[in-house]
């Protein structure tokens, strides 16, 4: 499928091209980054100029969809869902994101969140949108309960990364799910 656009109040969401790899490589120099997600560290611009090339190839085979977040042609950070592949009931996908120090706390991420998870249900009808996250990601809980997502539980050492396994918080998604945040055990 060809990228999709998603707009906001305050944002443009556009699949990342050439011309975003320098602020990609700036953002994952933050520890913070590489610590709770699967990005390389150190990260280097091959690497930034790679992730570029494996989200157009992830359009193109419709097996996920990855945003650039914008604020006044600013970037801050990478929104996605990924593997959607067609299963019997529905496909589901995963819902991943990471933003660049200086646009935390801002209300950003939530506001992109609500954007693609409605895409994801109405425009690929979407059974389920899963969340997971390594234990402790305090952040990325708090934007995924903000978004409306349930909490499941624990995974014990389900999640792989370069830094090898790490236990997992996990959370769910239903297109027919109040959005209304519910409390999660872990917050």
């Amino acid at each position: 499928m060809e990228p999709v656009t998603l707009t906001t109040e305050r944002l443009m969401l556009r699949a990342p091209s050439p011309s975003d790899a320098e602020a990609i490589d700036r953002a994952c120099q933050d520890p913070e980054i590489p610590r709770w997600t699967t990005v390389p560290s150190p990260y280097t611009r091959e690497h930034a100029d790679g992730f570029i090339r494996m989200i157009a190839d992830g359009w193109a085979e419709e097996t996920g969809a990855v945003w650039g977040i914008r604020a006044d042609d600013t970037f801050l950070g990478v929104i996605s869902l990924d593997g959607f592949t067609p299963q019997v009931g529905g496909a589901h996908a995963e819902l991943g994101y990471w933003m660049a120090p200086e646009a935390r706390g801002r209300g950003y991420l939530v506001e992109a969140g609500r954007a693609v998870v409605e895409w994801g249900f109405a425009e690929l009808g979407l059974a389920r949108i899963q969340w997971q996250a390594v234990v402790g990601n305090i952040p990325s809980a708090r934007a995924a309960r903000a978004l409306g997502f349930r909490y499941e539980g624990l995974r014990r050492q389900a999640l792989t990364s370069p830094r090898g396994r790490d236990d997992g918080w996990t959370a769910g998604l239903l297109p027919s799910d109040d959005r209304t945040p519910v409390p999660w055990p872990i917050l």
